[in-house]
């Protein structure tokens, strides 16, 4: 099995799958300060691009832009030109299975004066009356 793996890794076509490894590889390689801030990375035209998740961490990759090309330098399974970082504009939805009902206790009693001249808007206001009135 890990014979056919390999094989298929030493093709061209599957030089994405060695890059990407080969990236995930460096993050962890970075101080935690900076690889807990990395969402994912890619390698376009020569240039390592961090996709990171907060602007906080783009100001620290930026001041620390220096030490991570000299970890680039070291570790031979990237060859990239530049680096850059930027923040993704997507917020991750987290998976939450449960669904949060929260009930709140209704304060009025629906006593109110109905001066709406409207038949449509009056019949709504007396529906959103019985709903108070009911619980």
């Amino acid at each position: 099995m890990l014979e056919i793996i390999k094989h298929l890794k030493s093709n061209p076509q599957f030089s994405k799958i060695n890059s990407s490894q080969a990236i995930d590889k460096f993050v962890t390689l970075l101080p935690m300060k900076l690889s807990k801030g990395v969402k994912f990375g890619y390698v376009k035209n020569n240039i390592l691009f961090f996709v990171l998740t907060h602007p906080v961490f783009k100001m620290e990759f930026e001041y620390n832009k220096a030490l991570i090309k000299s970890l680039l330098k070291t570790y031979k399974e990237i060859q990239v030109e530049d680096v850059k970082f930027f923040v993704t504009n997507v917020i991750e939805k987290k998976e939450n299975n449960e669904k949060v009902v929260e009930f709140y206790e209704e304060r009025s009693y629906g006593i109110f004066e109905n001066k709406v001249k409207n038949p449509k808007l009056n019949k709504k206001f007396e529906e959103i009356r019985n709903l108070i009135k009911k619980s």
